[in-house]
Parts: structure tokens; C-alpha cells; sequence
């Protein structure tokens, strides 16, 4: 009998390591709670099996993630290591980390930037000048991508069909009493702020705050992030958004277009 060719599918099914996927998914959940958590708790969450959780729980502990009175589970600093590695290898965010610092100092406003993570922006990278209280959009804080301007900007690299189905596809939730949920309306600001190269959110991602972005494209022309300002709509008025933090922003993102592989 022939020996059956092996698919790439196959390849795939044997080198998925379903004890790793599970501890990853274990990790995710405690996001989703607030405060020491309970085995129970944590299993139902991720959905496993009370004593599949209870060993992947316990060999987190033994690495130093996870800390544990026996009954109650809190992850640990060491966690941050995970992120840590991922912001010291991302090539973006350290080609762009000098320019958000001269974006910042420019303005005198914080700076910011985002990656596409599925349907939600992440910030991985920001600067705030001195002057500026430091709170909000902290780096690994998640915005639904459809209503904001990073999540718009990176949006634009699609085309008009695969944004269509993208659009439809996404959970679109109102944030606030001015967010646009209409697929067909999300469809034709994203396509107008693609050709004037810079998406202008007023108030759609959160309460009195408007921010200005443009995408950030690698030497080939590709999107691969966006960079953003913002500031709160009493101090601020979108004019200045468009006459003061653009030029900047843009200039930022063109330094770097040719240093991005």
C-alpha cells in the first residue's frame, strides 16, 4: 500500500502542543478578573477541566508567574518578562520609541504607538513630555480598532472589499454616545482616510477626548502601525489637531519608513 502524503495540515495538527495553548489561555484569563482568583474560578473561565487547570496552574507557580497561597492565584511581576521580550524584539517599536520621544517634545503632548492585535488596537510604545500628567493609554492597554483613529489608520491597509467583510465581521459595540457603528458609514470614513493619508477620531473611543493618527508603512509601502496624538476636547480643538500634531506625526512616520523591514 503507498505510503500517504503529508499535508500541510498535518504538519500543522502534529506540531500544535495543546498543554502549551492551554497554559497560554490560562495566563489570558486573569485579565478577565479582578484580584486573587480561585481554581474554580480561573477553570471555568479558561474552560478546562478543574485539574488541568490545578497542574498548569502549579507549574506557573514553580516558574514564577503565578503565586498562590494554596487556594487563591495572583500572577506575578515575572509575567512582564513575556512583554518585555516582545518589546525588545519588535523591530517597530524600537526603530519608532526615538521618534514618539521627538514627537512628544515637539508638541509638548504625549505620543503614542499602536499595532493591530485582530479586531482591537494595542499600544506598545509612548512618550509624554515632562509637563504632561502621564495617564491613560498605557502600553498594553486594548481599544476596539473600528473606533479609533490608530485602528482606522492601520484599517486603511486593506482593500475596500476585505475592509467591507472586515467591518461586518467585528463586534461593534458604541463606546460612547458618538460612536459610529454603521458598517457602511465605518466603510466610507476608512476609505476617505486612507486617501487624506491621517484618521481624525472625535470622541468615538472615549468621552471628551479626540486624537489624530497616521499609519506607519515599511519600505514597501506596507502598513505595519500607527502613530498617534490626542489630547481632551476642552483643551485642544480639532483645528489644531490637524495644524499643529499632524506635520509632526507625518515627519515621524516617513523618518522611518525606510528602517522598517
Amino acid at each position: 500500500m503507498p505510503k500517504l502524503k503529508r499535508t500541510d495540515q498535518d504538519e500543522r495538527a502534529t506540531d500544535f502542543v495543546e498543554a502549551l495553548d492551554r497554559g497560554l489561555r490560562l495566563l489570558q484569563v486573569f485579565g478577565t478578573v479582578t484580584g486573587p482568583a480561585t481554581l474554580s474560578d480561573l477553570a471555568r473561565a479558561a474552560d478546562l477541566p478543574r485539574a488541568t487547570a490545578r497542574r498548569i496552574l502549579f507549574t506557573l507557580a514553580h516558574g514564577g508567574f503565578v503565586a498562590t497561597d494554596g487556594k487563591l492565584f495572583t500572577l506575578t511581576p515575572h509575567v512582564l518578562t513575556l512583554a518585555g521580550s516582545f518589546l525588545q524584539s519588535n523591530q517597530v517599536v524600537t526603530v519608532l520609541q526615538p521618534v514618539l520621544d521627538r514627537i512628544a517634545t515637539a508638541a509638548q503632548e504625549i505620543a503614542s504607538l499602536a499595532l493591530l492585535d485582530g479586531d482591537d488596537v494595542v499600544f506598545v510604545a509612548r512618550s509624554s513630555p515632562t509637563r504632561v500628567f502621564s495617564a491613560g493609554l498605557d502600553i498594553g492597554y486594548r481599544l476596539p480598532a473600528f473606533c479609533t483613529s490608530v485602528g482606522r489608520a492601520m484599517l486603511g491597509r486593506l482593500d475596500d472589499a476585505e475592509l467591507a467583510a472586515r467591518l461586518k465581521a467585528m463586534r461593534r459595540d458604541a463606546v460612547t454616545p458618538q460612536t459610529v457603528t454603521d458598517p457602511k458609514k465605518l466603510l466610507a470614513t476608512v476609505i476617505a482616510d486612507r486617501a487624506q493619508g491621517y484618521s481624525l477620531v472625535d470622541r468615538e473611543a472615549e468621552p471628551h477626548f479626540r486624537s489624530i493618527s497616521v499609519p506607519v508603512h515599511r519600505y514597501d509601502g506596507t502598513i505595519v502601525a500607527a502613530i498617534n496624538m490626542g489630547a481632551h476636547v476642552d483643551r485642544v480643538p480639532a483645528k489644531e489637531l490637524i495644524d499643529r500634531f499632524l506635520p509632526l506625526l507625518r515627519e515621524g512616520a516617513e523618518d522611518v519608513r525606510s528602517r522598517l523591514l
